[in-house]
């Protein structure tokens, strides 16, 4: 060996990956993907319940006022009768008596 040399050389090597390590790094891959779509999904279905129970809902309250609607017309229409021209010109009736054997 010479002066101001290093007695140790250096190899310079590039570490890759074999198959089965990327075989392995794809099927993990692959799991985080399957989860992060799983929980999506269930996400959007705990969604879909709530809109449905909001449908509901909304469909209840509109037959209920639909009911409302038509007793309001029912009873506004005695008091349009009652108060009519026709009904006013009504003569009352007078006593009746009933024949008995």
């Amino acid at each position: 060996m010479r002066r101001n040399q290093n007695a140790t050389s250096f190899q310079v090597s590039e570490r890759t990956l074999g198959p089965i390590s990327n075989t392995i790094v794809l099927i993990v891959l692959a799991c985080l993907l399957g989860l992060l779509y799983l929980t999506q999904v269930t996400k959007t279905n705990s969604y879909s319940y709530r809109i449905d129970k909001l449908n509901q809902q909304q469909s209840q309250l509109l037959q209920d006022h639909n009911d409302l609607e038509i007793a309001s017309a029912r009873l506004q229409a005695l008091d349009r009768i009652k108060n009519s021209e026709v009904a006013k010109k009504m003569v009352s009736v007078g006593t009746t008596a009933t024949v008995q054997n």
